[in-house]
């Protein structure tokens, strides 16, 4: 394998660590790659955007947004982020590009299309004098267009690329056939990054996460308190240490813990038996860490 090119300014920013429970500490699931000047944005949960920002990632600087599935800890602030990206888009802003399995198309048209939830709040900000006075003095152009963004509902196996990245779209295993979930893989440079979403343990997982440097997986509980029903689309603490082990990761994120497993004590048992079995780079997340891909 050639040895990687050497990129200081590729970062994973961990926006959202947590589950449907909120905690002081953790709430929702995000996640944003950046690499070089590109934003890659996996996920929109609760908040996402007001955490972008203490991290001084600005809703215009994501020109590409992947869902994993569509539980509202993945998605409940995708309106806010939709309309705070538009209401600040100049000329010189790329379109948003929207990535993820059905129904993408539909949340999306029911929150800001015509007839959508949004419609009064959009077409108030497009129509009325003083908000575009407030639109030109922060840089648009009147007439100001209705919000538009390029959407592509997606499958396992679909391929995207953007200016940096190849991203390939995997299976995951999480509460089928309710709805459609999907991990990703992004590849820039000889480095890679796997982001599972919610899953349980599959061969499907480990062959998208082969060799790749780094895999983030999103961790409900220890083994010894996850059930067989609990196991069908969700991943215990061995479950993510035997995935990176068996795939030959580098380095394994711990992602979007439940409530239970980032207590004092039980983060640090989570951390030891995990590490019994996976001996690369551990890291168990928290939200605002930005860790250094590179």
């Amino acid at each position: 394998m050639p040895s990687p090119k050497t990129d200081s300014d590729t970062r994973l920013f961990l926006i959202g660590c947590g589950t449907p429970t909120p905690t002081p500490e953790r709430f929702g699931s995000c996640l944003v790659l950046k690499v070089g000047k590109e934003h890659l944005m996996f996920d929109c949960g609760p908040a996402s955007t007001y955490k972008m920002l203490r991290l001084g990632i600005f809703p215009t600087a994501i020109n590409h947004l992947f869902f994993t599935h569509h539980h509202y800890d993945h998605n409940a602030d995708y309106p806010c982020f939709l309309l705070c990206r538009w209401d600040h888009e100049r000329r010189d802003v790329p379109r948003l590009k929207i990535y993820g399995p059905p129904p993408t198309k539909m949340i999306t048209q029911r929150l800001i299309g015509p007839e959508g939830a949004f419609v009064d709040d959009w077409r108030a900000r497009v129509e009325h004098p003083a908000s575009q006075e407030v639109y030109a003095a922060r840089g648009g152009q009147v007439p100001r267009p209705a919000p538009s963004h390029d959407i592509k509902e997606i499958s396992k196996g679909s391929q995207m690329t953007t200016k940096k990245c190849q991203i390939t779209a995997g299976r995951a295993i999480h509460l089928q056939p309710m709805m459609d979930c999907l991990t990703y893989r992004i590849d820039w440079d000889g480095y890679s990054l796997v982001i599972t979403g919610d899953t349980g343990r599959h061969s499907d997982v480990e062959s998208l996460a082969r060799d790749a440097t780094t895999l983030v997986v999103n961790v409900w509980d220890h083994q010894n308190n996850m059930s067989s029903t609990l196991l069908s689309g969700f991943s215990g603490t061995l479950d993510a240490a035997e995935m990176a082990a068996a795939a030959g990761v580098q380095r394994l994120v711990i992602a979007h813990q439940g409530p239970n497993l980032s207590r004092p004590g039980s983060r640090e048992k989570a951390v030891a038996d995990m590490a019994s079995i996976f001996k690369g780079e551990l890291i168990f997340g928290e939200e605002f860490m930005a860790l250094d891909l590179s």
